[in-house]
């Protein structure tokens, strides 16, 4: 059996699921499958409001990478907010840069916190090396400015998200935009001054310690060893007192 026949099987199997727990179990075989042919139900599987099911496919469509990007982008539900979120989770999860248009918007604009929760985080997880060395330097600014915003967010879960990812981008820009890190700590130590929400500061603390420049430290002389110091020959006095 060729891996197209194995995937008509899975895919029907999950077209006729007749409960809950029949369609998890199919989702999760055609998922662990691998199977290019499978991306378009896996992401139906998005939409089906059943939670086990759809962290099934994200899963599958995360293991499948980069092929499932432009059905993903292409097939995205702008009007059922959970399969959009879930599209965002596994946009975010696979990190083409291809997404980043889709994820700077969600992450800024979409009326649900979910969403912008997820394309927060995927804006972190970018794979850098897939842009073009004279785009690379533009796009990140792009993503900083964009995470300095959704650092302002009302909900505490996107602003995490926003932390984490701004994380990533100090560590990635370190090399190529230096200059520019300076505004990700003063963000940081901003929000841990001001953010109401003590979750939000204890990962901005974790964040801070993650990308902060090693600390000076003094450097002593080796000790040399009891046998290489040269010890003054003193004379013998014998072993009594005088």
């Amino acid at each position: 059996m060729n891996n197209s026949e194995l995937a008509q099987i899975l895919i029907r199997a999950v077209q006729e699921a007749d409960s809950s727990e029949r369609l998890v179990d199919a989702v999760q075989e055609l998922a662990a499958a691998g199977i290019e042919e499978s991306v378009p139900t896996l992401i139906a599987a998005l939409g089906y409001n059943n939670p086990g099911a759809a962290v099934a496919a994200v899963d599958g469509l995360i293991a499948i990478g980069e092929a499932a990007v432009p059905p993903l982008l292409e097939l995205i539900d702008d009007y059922n907010y959970g399969a959009r979120a879930w599209a965002i989770r596994a946009l975010a999860g696979i990190g083409d840069v291809r997404a980043l248009d889709t994820l700077l918007e969600a992450a800024k604009t979409d009326f649900s916190l979910s969403v912008r929760r997820a394309a927060a985080r995927g804006l972190g997880t970018l794979r850098w090396h897939q842009l073009p060395s004279e785009k690379l330097e533009s796009v990140q600014i792009q993503v900083l400015e964009a995470l300095l915003l959704i650092c302002q967010d009302p909900e505490w879960v996107v602003r995490y998200a926003a932390v984490t990812s701004l994380e990533t981008l100090a560590i990635a820009i370190a090399v190529t935009l230096p200059d520019q890190a300076s505004r990700i700590t003063n963000q940081l130590q901003q929000m841990l001054d001001t953010d109401a929400d003590l979750g939000v500061r204890t990962r901005v603390r974790f964040a801070q310690e993650k990308i902060q420049p090693p600390q000076h430290q003094e450097v002593f002389a080796p000790k040399k060893k009891l046998q290489d110091i040269e010890v003054p020959e003193i004379p013998y006095r014998g072993s009594g007192r005088r």
